[in-house]
């Protein structure tokens, strides 16, 4: 492995979840849509437990595991190790999953259903542009080792 290889993820990953976000907020500025049922205090209830799960199950234990093994959360930068033991032994991308949930969350307590009606084409850039390239990386940097993990772990859940 190349010491200089990486991913070419360029943009932070959390930043493009921000955009797709902010790009809600501004659409039903602009275009609205009635979004009553997302106006009740069992969504916002909904919102903070969703959040909550978020951080706790996936977010918090997948950068513990990062911290652990010394490897850098920065998509620009080489691995140090391929994650497989904890959270990632069920999910090959747990940070991901948990910004897609965290997003619908937040979106929840927001109140705006252009959160969710974008959703589907945020995950698609989430895929396209991020993971794939992970996993080209990671195939090039791990090789048989990552292969094997492919087989036994899926991609988001």
């Amino acid at each position: 492995m190349s010491g200089k290889d990486s991913p070419g993820v360029y943009i932070p990953p959390p930043l493009i979840y921000a955009a797709f976000f902010f790009a809600a907020v501004l659409m039903q500025k602009f275009f609205p849509l009635p979004g009553m049922w997302l106006h009740t205090t069992l969504v916002k209830v909904l919102g903070w437990l969703i959040i909550t799960g978020s951080v706790a199950v996936l977010l918090f234990p997948a950068l513990l595991k990062f911290i652990q093994s010394r490897n850098s959360v920065m998509t620009i930068r080489p691995a140090a190790s391929l994650q497989t033991k904890g959270i990632y032994s069920i999910t090959r991308n747990p940070m991901y999953l948990g910004l897609v949930i965290l997003y619908i969350g937040i979106g929840f307590l927001k109140g705006n259903s252009w959160t969710f009606l974008i959703l589907p084409f945020l995950m698609l850039t989430v895929q396209n542009y991020i993971i794939k390239r992970e996993e080209r990386y990671l195939q090039r940097a791990f090789g048989e080792e990552y292969s094997m993990y492919t087989k036994q772990v899926r991609r988001w859940v």
